[in-house]
């Protein structure tokens, strides 16, 4: 097991605390219009992409942070695609 990076390490951590703020939000409102669920793709695609450099060429403990927080955003697009009908629909009607 390799020395992992602090630097890599907070990055990480400043995006594993951002995520859950986007959840509550969208649990506690329901309301996901404005995410981009293109945009939680490519992340979650990056964080894919980090988790697979770890596995090839640099594992350690950090692994589990990618990992992590590629749950996290795979949470969010979750909540999107489970609120995004009704919040459509909740938009028709508003302005009918």
């Amino acid at each position: 097991m390799d020395n992992f990076s602090i630097w890599e390490v907070l990055f990480l951590l400043c995006f594993a605390v951002s995520w859950p703020v986007s959840i509550a939000k969208s649990l506690r409102t329901k309301v996901v219009i404005g995410k981009s669920p293109f945009f939680m793709s490519l992340v979650i695609l990056g964080y894919i992409f980090g988790i697979i450099h770890k596995i090839l060429y640099s594992h350690d403990i950090v692994i589990w942070l990618y990992v992590f927080n590629a749950t996290l955003v795979a949470t969010d697009l979750f909540l999107y695609f489970r609120y995004i009908g009704r919040n459509r629909r909740d938009l028709q009607q508003s302005r009918a």
